[in-house]
């Protein structure tokens, strides 16, 4: 059992609203509470919480009765977070962390437990984009049809109204544009209708025992294949950027990619401008420009 109060990580605290009235606040405050509940409920050790963390969950490393390690992780409350031990079950392993237990009512996930400090980031570039189309393929299995997610139509729906007015840079306008008539003719022209993960990228996949490399943190959605690819595209496309022929690098990726996944090209490179623009204007309007317009020139090299 914990011997100390339980703190959740700053970078935690820092990420969350500051209203004290918001029911994400609320959640915050009270999570020192759920955890110390759930470590009695099933019978856990606390190690320690791990730090500095995420910014849309708390983990702690725990031990279960029989001494064998685990994690025990408690998500931000939201539409999204709800379904990620729907997924992780309906994975039961294959490819992704294995759920072992889940409480509706906390949210709590116990789950195996992997090097958190070590993903496909640690490797060169090359391995790691390989290690990770490797890892994300075993992800995508057909959806049943009486499934409970979020589809790509829906979740879509709503970024392409923040697209509109989140303030993007007026240069930037003409690429809007054509992110919002992708948004509105991709999910009509695929009738694949898979388990995505949703918020794929190299540092969501971290090495294990009981296999080299299994995805953590899902944010699932059902869909075409090539939207989760195109944040595998956009992975580490600071330092795609950084070297020479940047342009030409990224339409090689995309083809790259598209090839060993057997996705269609076309459908990957529009998918990537959705999301490069998607997250640019995001990134722009959170006050990262830097970053934001340079993902917004790299939707424009496709």
């Amino acid at each position: 059992m914990a011997t100390a109060p339980i703190e959740p990580p700053q970078r935690l605290v820092s990420s969350l609203s500051g209203d004290p009235e918001s029911p994400v606040r609320q959640w915050l405050d009270a999570l020192p509470t759920l955890v110390q509940q759930r470590l009695e409920a099933w019978d856990l050790t606390l190690e320690r919480v791990q730090a500095p963390g995420g910014r849309s969950s708390l983990v702690a490393l725990v031990r279960q009765k029989d001494q064998s390690p685990a994690a025990l992780k408690f998500p931000v409350p939201g539409r999204v977070s709800a379904h990620e031990g729907a997924v992780l079950e309906a994975w039961d392993g294959w490819g992704a962390v294995r759920l072992l237990r889940s409480d509706a009512t906390s949210g709590a996930l116990l789950l195996e437990r992997l090097q958190g400090g070590v993903s496909l980031r640690s490797l060169p570039e090359a391995k790691a984009l390989l290690e990770a189309a490797g890892t994300v393929r075993r992800l995508w299995v057909p959806a049943a049809p009486d499934h409970a997610f979020e589809t790509l139509a829906g979740r879509t729906e709503e970024a392409v109204e923040a697209l509109r007015t989140a303030g993007a840079p007026a240069e930037a306008g003409p690429l809007v544009d054509r992110a919002r008539e992708l948004r509105r003719a991709l999910p009509e022209g695929s009738d694949e209708r898979f388990l995505l993960h949703g918020a794929f990228r190299q540092g969501k996949v971290l090495a294990g025992e009981r296999a080299p490399w299994l995805a953590v943190g899902p944010s699932p959605v059902v869909g075409e294949r090539a939207y989760d690819l195109a944040s595998l595209v956009l992975d580490r496309f600071e330092d795609l950027a950084a070297g020479a022929g940047a342009a030409a690098a990224a339409r090689r990726r995309v083809a790259k990619l598209a090839d060993s996944l057997e996705v269609d090209r076309d459908r990957l490179r529009d998918w990537t401008l959705y999301r490069a623009v998607d997250t640019g204007v995001r990134e722009v309007a959170a006050g990262d420009r830097q970053r934001g317009e340079l993902l917004l020139e790299f939707a424009a090299w496709l």
